[in-house]
């Protein structure tokens, strides 16, 4: 990856900064783009301020991501990988009581955050000799996730992007892949299985196994590094010919 320009969304914390160190340790240089402080954390952790730009970026703001992307290709000469993890849980409630603002923000942030940055990374994209684009979606993408119906609705239309992309910018040589992470270890992970306890009336480690663990072959959450190691192989050489798909690291959750 050495000499490689990567843009990361949501490189705050969780996934999108494991990715942005995986990258970073493989040499390349990488944008950290997210609303919150944690980018300047994730740069520190790199500790190479030469092949780190930290850019505030709002997902759900045209302007924001133009004017993040336009800065990452001034500061590193181009642009050969996007990345778009960013994401939120959404809320955690049946249908009827979805609040019309909480299921607009999450198909902003989870779906249009997306398509706005591949619409604004695109020009640049197609100048890099070994190009791509990685969408992180999720199993959630795939299959029915009680009482998630935003979440859910918006990790599939992740995948709809990702196979449509991948036709429209193959003549380009562009791979386009999405990645469908397990639930994850991590701070957003316990927020959700907190609200899936109190939803369902049950304890935590109850509602971690009965909604997580207890139909997964490996019968453990996922570790976000390994979601990383996915999204290092998709964006390398090796898989220059794998586009269009939507690859489980899951724990063996989903088999399709």
């Amino acid at each position: 990856m050495a000499g490689r320009t990567v843009f990361v969304t949501g490189a705050s914390q969780g996934i999108g900064r494991r990715i942005a160190l995986a990258f970073a340790d493989r040499g390349a240089n990488v944008a950290l783009a997210a609303r919150g402080d944690g980018i300047e954390e994730t740069a520190a952790e790199i500790g190479d301020p030469s092949r780190t730009l930290p850019v505030r970026t709002d997902v759900t703001d045209e302007s924001s991501v133009r004017s993040s992307i336009a800065e990452t290709v001034d500061s590193f000469g181009g642009l050969d990988v996007l990345v778009n993890n960013a994401g939120i849980a959404g809320p955690t409630a049946p249908i009827g009581a979805v609040e019309r603002d909480d299921w607009d923000r999450t198909m902003a942030v989870n779906a249009t955050g997306p398509y706005l940055t591949a619409k604004h990374a695109v020009a640049d994209l197609r100048e890099s000799d070994r190009a791509s684009v990685i969408n992180i979606s999720s199993i959630s993408g795939k299959r029915p996730l009680e009482n998630r119906t935003p979440y859910v609705a918006s990790k599939m239309a992740v995948i709809g992007l990702t196979r449509t992309l991948a036709f429209e910018l193959g003549e380009d040589d562009i791979t386009v892949n999405a990645i469908c992470p397990g639930a994850t270890s991590g701070p957003r992970i316990e927020a959700v299985i907190e609200a899936q306890a109190e939803s369902l009336g049950v304890e935590y480690d109850e509602a971690k196994r009965r909604v997580f663990t207890e139909d997964a072959a490996l019968e453990t959450l996922v570790d976000a590094d390994d979601v990383a190691e996915m999204a290092l192989f998709l964006a390398s050489d090796a898989a220059r010919h794998v586009t269009a798909q939507d690859v489980n690291v899951d724990g063996g959750t989903a088999w399709y």
